[in-house]
C-alpha cells in the first residue's frame, strides 16, 4: 500500500501564564491508502491537536507548531502557504469535528452550509452544488433531503448533526478524513450508527480515515493500526489485533483493563488507573508514565524510553520493562 499521510517529529507547543505546555512532542505515524488509523489515550494527551495541526487549524500567538514534517501525497503540509492550504482542506482532507452543534453555524441552513464547499472547492454551480447536496444527505442515511436542505442544525437531533459532519467531510471526495472523537455525546445505538456508517462509506469510497477517540471498543471494531498517545508522546503502535491480545505498555495494559468485557466473570472489577495525568508544562525527565506505573523501575526516573521494536508486524513500545511485560503481567 502507498503511504497517505506521514507525519514525522511534530511538535506543537501553547504558551499559557504557567508556561509553554508541549501538547504534541515530537510524534511520528502514518497512515496509508485505504486505511483506518486509530489515535487514542486520555483527554490532554495531544490526540485532537495532532490532528488540529494536521489541518494548519492552530491558533497563533498562543499555538505554535515548533517542528516537524506532514507529508501529504508527497508534499509538506507545513511548507504550504495560507492559501494553498485552503485547498487542502475540505477538499483533499475531510474533517469530522468532536461537537457537531458548535462546528455548524447555527444561522446559516443546512443546504448552504453543504453547498458553499463544493461550489469552493469543486467550482460547482448552485443547481449542481443542491443537487450533490442531496445526494450527500441521502448517502449518511437522512431522509427527505430536498426539505432538510432548508433546515438548521438546532432542527436536527444530535445524530443527525454528525451524520451532517459525515456529508460536509466526504462532500468533495476527500482522500483523507480525519474524525475527532465523532461520537461524543450520542447515544449508545446511534454511536454504533454513525461508525458503522462511516466504516461503509471509507471503504466503498476508499477513503483514509484517522479515528481520534478513548474509547478502546470503537478501536478493537474498525482500526487497522492504533496508536497510544500519553503526555503528547506516541507510547505504543500496532495492529488493533496485536495490540488487543499482546500490549507491550503498561499504559496500554492499564487502558484495557478499565474497559468493561463481556467474556469475564461478573465479579471481576475493573482496575483504573492510578493518579493523574501529568502537567505537560512541567514533563520529568525520564518517563512520563513512571508515577502512575506498576511496572517502574529506576531507569524509568532518569531517562525517557524511545519507540523500540518489541514484535513483529511493526509493533513498537516506548517502555524499559516492554519485553518483560507479558511475563510480568501474568505473574
Amino acid at each position: 500500500m502507498t503511504t497517505l499521510l506521514d507525519v514525522r517529529g511534530l511538535k506543537t507547543t501553547f504558551a499559557t501564564s504557567a508556561g509553554q505546555v508541549r501538547a504534541v512532542d515530537g510524534v511520528s505515524w502514518d497512515v496509508e491508502e485505504g486505511e483506518t488509523v486509530a489515535l487514542v489515550g486520555e483527554s490532554g494527551c495531544g490526540k485532537s491537536v495532532s490532528a488540529l495541526s494536521i489541518m494548519r487549524l492552530i491558533d497563533p500567538p498562543a499555538g505554535h507548531i515548533d517542528g516537524g514534517e506532514i507529508i501529504f501525497k508527497g508534499r509538506d503540509l507545513l511548507k504550504l502557504s495560507e492559501e494553498q492550504m485552503r485547498h487542502v482542506r475540505g477538499r483533499e482532507i475531510g474533517m469530522v469535528f468532536q461537537e457537531p452543534m458548535t462546528s455548524l453555524n447555527p444561522v446559516l441552513t443546512i443546504g448552504r452550509q453543504l453547498t458553499e464547499g463544493l461550489e469552493i472547492h469543486a467550482k460547482m454551480d448552485v443547481a449542481a452544488a443542491r443537487a450533490r447536496a442531496m445526494e450527500l444527505l441521502g448517502m449518511v442515511g437522512i431522509s427527505d433531503s430536498e426539505r432538510r436542505l432548508s433546515q438548521y442544525p438546532h432542527q436536527f437531533s444530535g445524530g443527525m448533526r454528525q451524520r451532517m459532519m459525515v456529508a460536509m467531510a466526504l462532500a468533495c471526495n476527500p482522500s483523507l478524513i480525519l474524525a475527532d472523537e465523532p461520537t461524543t455525546a450520542l447515544d449508545v445505538t446511534i454511536q454504533a450508527q454513525i461508525l458503522e456508517l462511516m466504516q461503509e462509506l471509507s471503504r466503498r469510497l476508499g477513503v483514509a480515515m484517522l479515528i481520534i477517540t478513548h474509547n478502546l471498543g470503537v478501536v478493537a471494531r474498525y482500526a487497522d493500526r492504533v496508536n497510544v498517545m500519553y503526555a503528547g508522546r506516541i507510547i505504543e503502535r500496532a495492529t488493533a489485533a496485536e495490540l488487543y491480545a499482546n500490549p507491550r505498555h503498561p499504559y496500554t495494559l492499564g487502558l484495557l483493563r478499565s474497559v468493561p468485557r463481556l467474556d469475564e466473570p461478573m465479579r471481576e472489577r475493573l482496575m483504573p488507573i492510578e493518579g493523574q495525568p501529568p502537567d505537560l508544562t512541567r514533563l520529568p525527565r525520564g518517563c512520563a508514565f513512571a508515577p502512575r506505573c506498576a511496572f517502574r523501575v529506576a531507569r524509568c526516573d532518569a531517562e525517557a524510553p524511545v519507540l523500540e521494536a518489541v514484535a513483529g508486524g511493526g509493533h513498537v513500545s516506548a517502555c524499559w520493562e516492554a519485553t518483560r511485560l507479558v511475563t510480568k503481567a501474568a505473574a
